[in-house]
């Protein structure tokens, strides 16, 4: 009886291909293809369609374009870039305080729920986070204007009266208290879940030897977290923030309901003059657009979409350089 010879350690051993095998792999090349298919059809609409705005000639004939002007710019009148530089500086502006407030938040949730709190206490939290993302925009939005509007008007009061010295809190004080500081602290509730949900994961998967011998040499539970989770989670921590400001960057609904915008630039946080950002203005002027202002708020869009794509790409660059992330990679 002749002994089967095993193959080489050079060559390679084909599998066979299955129906079932065949089935998956088109599937899989297609899901893929499909989603680079829809990015660049998506991209390609709102150049070919938005391309008008960026003439002059065609963009003095939007009244959007030609409310530029007060930016107090002598060349504002017809430019598309003095329309969309107040969005622009309203979108980051509001998307910045709103990780300001929510990323230290969301640091100290996931570290209580992953290495304080016990297992009978995490899970429910957990879960009730998560379900923070399920709540829809117009939910938030109805909240910010009617409820958390009003509630911190006296604040924004005090603000003014005390710490008027600084740029934040000077101007007149709102009245209704629907300002781009309610809207950021409306968007750091909805951004709060990814990002803690994102940074719990990344701290689960620290390796329990490394935490375990900070603990053995004496370290305390700060000590082990500073020194052996901290570190190995900065990667990830660093694109659940990103892919938060990616999702405070798109939102619209719940900025159009809450923030009271004049489109300006200002860094005023409690007064009623307040800019925009380009999702909710888009949201608000679309309805009543026709002819070449429609082809404005489609190139506003442009810009946004660019934005948040850089956003998303360097989040995605950022969680590729740590392998140890493997729920990412």
């Amino acid at each position: 009886m002749t002994a089967e010879l095993a193959p080489d350690a050079g060559t390679s051993v084909k599998a066979k291909s299955r129906p079932g095998d065949r089935v998956f792999s088109f599937l899989s090349t297609f899901s893929g293809s499909l989603i680079l298919a829809i990015l660049a059809a998506v991209f390609f609409f709102l150049l070919f369609q938005g391309l008008p705005a960026f003439f002059p000639d065609a963009a003095e004939n939007s009244h959007f374009v030609a409310g530029a002007s007060n930016l107090a710019e002598p060349e504002a009148e017809g430019n598309f870039f003095w329309y969309v530089l107040p969005l622009i500086f309203g979108t980051l502006w509001a998307s910045l305080l709103a990780l300001l407030m929510a990323v230290p938040v969301a640091i100290g949730v996931a570290l209580f729920i992953t290495h304080y709190a016990s297992r009978k206490l995490a899970a429910p939290l957990g879960y009730v986070i998560d379900l923070l993302a399920a709540v829809p925009s117009v939910v938030f939005g109805l909240w910010g204007a009617t409820v958390l509007g009003p509630f911190v008007q006296p604040f924004y009061v005090w603000l003014n009266e005390n710490l008027s010295w600084l740029p934040f809190f000077q101007g007149q004080v709102s009245a209704t208290g629907r300002t781009i500081l309610t809207a950021a602290i409306v968007l750091a509730v909805m951004v709060l879940p990814i990002v803690t949900a994102l940074t719990r994961e990344v701290f689960l998967q620290t390796p329990r030897l490394h935490e375990e011998a900070s603990l053995a040499l004496g370290a305390t539970r700060w000590e082990m977290i500073k020194m052996a989770v901290l570190p190995f989670a900065r990667g990830g921590m660093v694109s659940s923030i990103m892919l938060g400001l990616g999702r405070a960057l798109g939102e619209t609904m719940a900025v159009a309901m809450v923030l009271s915008a004049t489109g300006v630039i200002t860094f005023q946080l409690t007064s009623n003059t307040n800019p925009s950002t380009i999702a909710a203005n888009i949201a608000l002027s679309f309805p009543e657009a026709s002819n070449l202002d429609i082809n404005v708020l489609i190139a506003s869009g442009l810009v946004l979409f660019a934005i948040t794509l850089l956003v998303n790409s360097l989040a995605r660059w950022i969680v590729s350089r740590r392998k140890e992330f493997s729920g990412a990679n």
